[in-house]
């Protein structure tokens, strides 16, 4: 089987309520959110702590094989994540994350005022289109093949900084607690899972970074977030 299932069986939901489990109990299972997920992926990451932060329970399905015929009819590009909502199947985080808060507004994910919604589509856009498709594993590799493995590291630190050049513009004027304000929003799901990723996994140096570096500490004392952390998903390689 090419994924790591964590989908509860009915004896686990028995174990849960401590007894026999009903229709209704075993219903509410079956419709529980699925999400198809990779531990390491900051796409997935992103959704992970949108759920977190929503207090949506889900199922969590690690993909092993992006190729699998049987995940390409969910996703014909072979991507994560994937979120299962009964019969609807939605790809790509931005699209997921927009439908968990048409259908779970509460707690909401962007603000009213226009020029806020903005500023957090403005950072979203940047880490999901400037900065993490250049460092995704499928370009990194083919800099390594056709370049060399000594320049995987220089060209993804570079991209990365780049975006964070233009992150830390973007929000020093804005942020506050979070990244642009008291609330954490859609701005925040796409700039802490870049972050951790960034000075986890390729060591970039966050000393022209002020700002981002407030933040990412902020991140790091919420259990939403800490909950959503790579090493902490059923499918972790340590």
């Amino acid at each position: 089987m090419y994924l790591y299932n964590d989908i509860i069986e009915e004896s686990e939901v028995k174990e849960r309520v401590g007894g026999s489990a009903t229709d209704t109990e075993l219903e509410m299972e079956e419709k529980k959110l699925k999400l198809y997920s990779y531990w390491i992926s900051s796409c997935s990451f992103r959704v992970r702590f949108a759920l977190n932060l929503k207090g949506l329970p889900y199922d969590y399905l690690a993909v092993t094989s992006f190729s699998d015929p049987e995940f390409l009819k969910l996703n014909p590009i072979g991507f994560v994540p994937v979120l299962v909502d009964g019969d609807s199947v939605i790809v790509d985080s931005l699209a997921i994350i927009m439908y968990l808060e048409d259908k779970y507004p509460d707690p909401p994910l962007l603000p009213r005022d226009i020029h806020q919604r903005a500023i957090n589509f403005q950072a979203a856009t940047i880490v999901s289109s400037s900065i993490q498709p250049f460092q995704n594993y499928t370009v990194v590799k083919y800099i390594e093949e056709k370049v060399g493995t000594d320049e995987k590291l220089p060209w993804t630190q570079s991209v990365i900084g780049k975006g964070f050049m233009a992150l830390e513009k973007l929000l020093k004027d804005h942020a506050r607690r979070y990244a642009t304000g008291d609330e954490i929003l859609l701005a925040d799901l796409f700039l802490a899972p870049q972050l951790d990723t960034a000075i986890k996994r390729f060591n970039v140096d966050m000393k022209e970074f002020p700002t981002l570096s407030r933040l990412h500490e902020t991140y790091n004392e919420m259990a939403a977030f800490r909950k959503a952390l790579p090493e902490n998903q059923p499918d972790a390689v340590h």
